[in-house]
């Protein structure tokens, strides 16, 4: 069973270690290099102190972490874009398919409306499948398109920006 809660400073290597299986894989995120521990928990400190939530997918026995979501400001500091957020989320791969990041994104959307967020973007490399089926089964949209902005380590990719209104 999956449980979301909200991420704590503890879950910084469990996410940590998620982020990286996706930067290994070279297709699933722009970061090329590891990142360390030390720059996910600045991050979740950051999130705390901003008040836009980070949260986890927990196995809800052994509450091992399979995945998370962090909602972000989108350009943070202009007032007429407070109410539109940036979604991103990474699964575990010995947890994909098994509806971790549905869960996490139904969660998320949910927990909106209270911190006033009526606009979600979603920005990911247009060579990721998983997450564009994911997006457009929630009711994503794409709103844009930069193609050959990513460097990557074989290939160059684009990024797509999908969008979802949520009034």
């Amino acid at each position: 069973m999956i449980r979301i809660r909200q991420a704590t400073r503890e879950d910084a290597y469990a996410i940590t270690a998620i982020l990286n299986q996706a930067v290994k894989s070279g297709r699933e995120t722009a970061f090329t290099d590891p990142v360390p521990v030390t720059d996910r928990e600045e991050w979740l400190a950051h999130h705390d102190q901003t008040g836009y939530p980070v949260f986890v997918a927990a196995e809800t026995k052994t509450d091992q972490v399979m995945g998370y979501l962090s909602l972000s400001p989108w350009r943070a500091g202009r007032d007429a874009l407070r109410h539109t957020a940036e979604i991103s989320y990474y699964v575990h791969e010995g947890f994909r398919r098994r509806g971790v990041a549905a869960a996490l994104m139904t969660h998320a959307i949910e927990e909106c409306a209270p911190l006033e967020i009526d606009r979600l973007l979603a920005i990911l490399l247009d060579i990721n499948e998983p997450s564009i089926s994911l997006l457009e089964k929630f009711g994503f949209e794409r709103w844009g398109h930069f193609p050959g902005v990513a460097r990557l380590k074989d290939l160059r990719a684009g990024q797509y920006i999908y969008g979802l209104s949520l009034h």
